[in-house]
């Protein structure tokens, strides 16, 4: 799915609207940015390890991102998280099929990815779950520790779609009194 809504907190506490010109053309422009560093870096300190420490950052910014999407979204439970997916969707950037939408469980398949397809079209395939895909479990637990994240296949990695379900434990849900 990948990335926040906007008009987040960025990581300093200012607003973050980086995402009004979409989720999708702001990945490009952090990728152009980004995989020359990591190639002169890797050059200098290794690949591995700077990959590794890439995926460290973005998942940290991913946790950060996604507790400013609950104050965003006014709420951290499964709808609110589901009133989200449009800043991810903007554009046809994510083809989706809906599979369930309840305030326990939220499922659904992406069935295109033009996030993977722009990553492969920029010769930067082998980084795009690092940038990119890597985000979505760590996101949700910035959003709500609560929630879990199962994803077992993605587009990125060559399968035909992505599977995501969240899903929100029966104890956790809001009552109403």
């Amino acid at each position: 799915m990948t990335d926040s809504a906007p008009d987040q907190a960025s990581g300093d506490g200012r607003p973050d609207t980086l995402n009004e010109i979409g989720v999708l053309k702001r990945r490009e422009i952090e990728a152009r940015i980004i995989a020359p560093l990591i190639e002169r870096f890797g050059e200098e300190f290794g690949h591995d390890r700077v990959v590794e420490l890439t995926r460290e950052v973005v998942v940290d910014v991913a946790q950060k991102q996604g507790a400013a999407l609950a104050g965003v979204m006014g709420g951290k439970d499964l709808v609110h998280f589901a009133d989200s997916m449009e800043a991810w969707t903007r554009g046809g950037a994510l083809e989706t099929e809906e599979l369930e939408k309840t305030p326990t469980r939220f499922a659904f398949n992406v069935t295109r990815c033009k996030y993977a397809e722009m990553y492969r079209e920029l010769d930067m395939a082998d980084l795009g779950a690092a940038l990119s895909c890597n985000r979505d479990g760590t996101m949700i637990e910035g959003f709500n520790p609560d929630i879990t994240f199962t994803r077992t296949q993605t587009i990125m990695g060559g399968a035909t779609h992505c599977d995501f379900v969240y899903e929100l434990p029966e104890s956790e849900q809001a009552v109403d009194l």
